[in-house]
């Protein structure tokens, strides 16, 4: 940790802290004293270039005291109903693998529907391409036929214990062809 101890750098917080403190304080006073003199919130949102909330809070400091209880107090927690987006995501798994025909080699574009990145052009001779090509098309496939023309069993079946997949997806492809698991079993 250097030549620095954590009593150093605990006072160093402390005294920011501290000034921070102090330099609100002195702010929402000055801002509460223009506001006295006629200045309208809008007013001073334009010059000082603050949010309306802030100054909001400025002017009455006990919406910024309710407010930063109800922040400690409060923890964002999702919907009752809510669902991961890879649970939501409808994967499209293919209904055999000996219909997955794609290119096996040479260089492939994929249409914009399935990578529109702007790099959709793959050298299937690089194996970092082609494992990340067959990612993609797996991730976006929205149809049967997209798999179909774009992968090919083989090469899955090889790349499939190293590619980088949603586990949802994996295991949908998985719960569909075991075999594809037992390469998993096999690599480790």
């Amino acid at each position: 940790m250097g030549r620095f101890s954590e009593d150093e750098l605990q006072a160093v917080v402390s005294r920011y802290e501290a000034t921070r403190a102090a330099a609100l304080t002195e702010r929402d006073e000055q801002l509460r004293a223009f506001h006295a003199a006629g200045w309208r919130p809008v007013d001073l949102q334009r010059v000082t270039g603050y949010s309306r909330e802030t100054i909001r809070q400025a002017l009455r400091p006990e919406v910024r005291r309710a407010t930063n209880i109800n922040r400690r107090r409060t923890s964002p927690q999702p919907p009752a109903d809510y669902r991961p987006y890879g649970d939501r995501k409808p994967y499209v798994v293919a209904e055999t693998l000996a219909a997955l025909r794609g290119p096996t080699g040479g260089t492939v574009t994929l249409p914009r529907h399935l990578d529109w990145s702007g790099q959709a052009e793959y050298d299937l001779s690089r194996t970092a391409r082609l494992a990340t090509m067959y990612k993609v098309v797996l991730t976006e496939a929205a149809t049967v036929e997209d798999l179909n023309t774009w992968l090919d069993a083989d090469l899955l079946r090889q790349l499939w214990p190293t590619l980088w997949l949603p586990p949802q997806l994996r295991q949908r492809w998985e719960d569909a062809f075991p075999e594809l698991a037992a390469t998993r079993s096999n690599a480790a």
